[in-house]
């Protein structure tokens, strides 16, 4: 098992590809970091190359043999594992030298670290048994966390015949994960999934062991301290602990957002440590009843639980205020670190992109086949390969991997409601319905405007090392968060985790709003482009709806009123103008009709 994490951040999961070979990266300088699941055939051309790279052994994974998907992931978790491991002990190996990678590690490391001042402590009176003893002792590597979105868990046929569940995309990958020599955590994200967390429960390697140690972990991606309870119940109930959760915000995010009916990051965060404890004890009540009814081993006391958050921090002082104010273990830091290569994948054209956007280049949008809103970025080039289409008068992606094949409108096979089938065949139908020139527009742009970015998230990975996209096409989606708008500049991974830490700052912008009124101002204008999508007087169901939407945001602008209020100087936060900010949300928020 990993040590105790040296760092205050993570980087979560980006996208499918852009974070997919980060621990190669970064986990043997200490950084934690998430890949994504769900694409096989990237993950199956990746160990290729990096197989060759560090002139490893390869033998492809055949789609023809039996579970193919989970063999293929365990395979390249393994190669991952054993790249970052064998990387770690090189860096070990160096510490007497002073460029090594050793160097680097124990330069980024927050200035106040135990570890940092143990080490400084350490070289004033200098012995190579001591240093040896300090490494083992200390020294850790970053967690090579994996990710599974949990309504991404399509069903599989062979030879026209439908698979077990246990064959479901994402059961597969569930499983992939489970059978590597990883000993870390899987984020189980996009809510709960019965189906899934049933899957769970029948691995041996997520129960305490003989020593009452968890091989694999359980992490879960939350908006709120309802939904932890809730599913960290229905887990523990099977002898099953979750040992992180992880909050997010619903909107100041990248990838899909989640909105929530109004409920802040700071309300939520507030509500989780007020009740952290209750959290613990009431799923460790459960947890042991279930343990000992499968004579399984039991610990006596609740294993550890880490609290920890993400969603839109973009300085020093914000990851400094959450970390101490709210005691989260760790931030995740993810859309800056799309400006950092060295780390992420991230091909010249889209990284030009993101150097120049701003904040209208950076929207909400309804591309994603999920039906779930999905950040975007204009003029990416997936949305200018799909216009392409469009254009030529054949709308939809040709489908070659199917991930986000689960629309079951035409029968089974299920279909990608982005795929050129699928929109063929929706097209027809509207035709066949004979309705006016514009709601014929209006629908058709509702069919076409979905993207193919089961692909395009991965594309990005395969064209920074010059592989073949001859099946994926070189289009590339991203999702970068709102946060995009205020980093300008291609940054290494020091300068970006010294950012972090306070010891240099990167964003040029002096209008940038705290994470919280962000936050805030994409919730208010959520609500008022929902209140716009149709005329008062609203039905009953959708006036309450907005009702409660305004009282939660309300509710939430009040506990920033007196949490800023009384808040200590030290912090550096500018309270004057947060308090100012604030106000004029509220008016806004006041002035919306209804």
């Amino acid at each position: 098992m990993n040590k105790i994490p040296h760092h205050s951040f993570h980087i979560p999961v980006l996208g499918i590809g852009y974070s997919i070979d980060t621990p190669v990266k970064v986990a043997h300088l200490g950084i934690s970091s998430v890949i994504s699941l769900l694409d096989d055939m990237l993950m199956e051309k990746l160990r290729e190359f990096y197989s060759r790279k560090f002139d490893l052994p390869f033998q492809a994974i055949s789609e023809k043999i039996e579970d193919f998907r989970a063999k293929r992931i365990t395979a390249y978790l393994n190669l991952v594992n054993k790249i970052a491991k064998d990387k770690f002990e090189e860096l070990k190996a160096t510490c007497e030298q002073k460029s090594s990678e050793f160097s680097t590690y124990i330069e980024m490391l927050q200035d106040g670290s135990q570890l940092k001042q143990k080490f400084l402590q350490l070289k004033k009176d200098w012995k190579e048994m001591d240093m040896v003893k300090f490494l083992q002792e200390n020294l850790s590597m970053g967690s090579i966390d994996v990710n599974i979105m949990t309504k991404v868990d399509k069903e599989n046929y062979r030879n026209h015949k439908k698979l077990p569940v246990e064959f479901n995309d994402g059961h597969a990958a569930l499983r992939g994960f489970v059978n590597s020599d990883l000993s870390s955590s899987v984020v189980l994200s996009a809510g709960l999934s019965p189906h899934l967390y049933n899957y769970l429960e029948t691995f041996d390697s997520f129960y305490p062991d003989a020593n009452l140690c968890l091989n694999k972990k359980i992490t879960l991606k939350v908006s709120d301290y309802r939904s932890a309870l809730i599913q960290g119940k229905y887990l523990a109930k099977k002898g099953l602990w979750v040992s992180e959760y992880r909050i997010e915000s619903g909107l100041n995010c990248g990838g899909h957002a989640f909105p929530t009916t109004g409920h802040l990051l700071g309300p939520v965060l507030e509500e989780m440590k007020l009740n952290r404890d209750e959290l613990v004890n009431q799923t460790f009540e459960l947890l042991k009843t279930a343990l000992k009814a499968k004579n399984r081993p039991c610990p006596s006391t609740p294993p550890e639980v880490r609290i920890t958050a993400q969603g839109g921090v973009g300085t020093a002082e914000e990851h400094q205020f959450l970390a101490d104010h709210y005691h989260l273990d760790s931030i995740g830091w993810g859309t800056p670190f799309l400006l950092v290569p060295e780390v992420v994948n991230v091909d010249k054209k889209t990284l030009g992109l993101l150097c120049e956007a701003e904040e209208n280049d950076l929207y909400v949008s309804d591309i994603s086949p999920l039906g779930v809103p999905f950040n975007n970025l204009r003029g990416n080039t997936k949305d200018l390969e799909k216009d392409a289409y469009i254009h030529n008068h054949t709308p939809g992606n040709p489908c070659p991997k199917k991930y986000a094949a689960l629309n079951n409108e035409f029968g089974t096979p299920t279909l990608c409601t982005a795929s050129r089938k699928y929109q063929k065949l929706k097209i027809e139908e509207l035709q066949a319905k004979k309705p006016n020139p514009e709601e014929y527009k209006l629908e058709y742009e509702k069919i076409v405007d979905k993207s193919c970015i089961c692909v395009g998230l991965g594309t990005s990975a395969l064209l920074v090392n010059d592989l073949d996209t001859k099946i994926e096409k070189p289009g590339v989606s991203i999702c970068p968060g709102p946060n995009m708008a205020y980093f300008s500049k291609v940054m290494t991974l020091k300068e970006i985790v010294g950012h972090i830490y306070g010891k240099i700052d990167v964003i040029k912008r002096k209008d940038r709003p705290h994470i919280f009124i962000n936050e805030l101002k994409l919730y208010i204008d959520f609500l008022k482009n929902k209140m716009g999508e149709n005329t008062p007087p609203y039905p009953q169901k959708q006036q309450e709806y907005f009702n409660q939407f305004k009282e939660n945001l309300e509710k939430g602008i009040q506990y920033y009123k007196e949490l800023f209020s009384n808040i200590s100087e030290n912090l550096r936060i500018k309270k004057e103008q947060f308090l100012t900010e604030l106000e004029k949300s509220e008016h806004l928020l006041k002035n919306l009709p209804g």
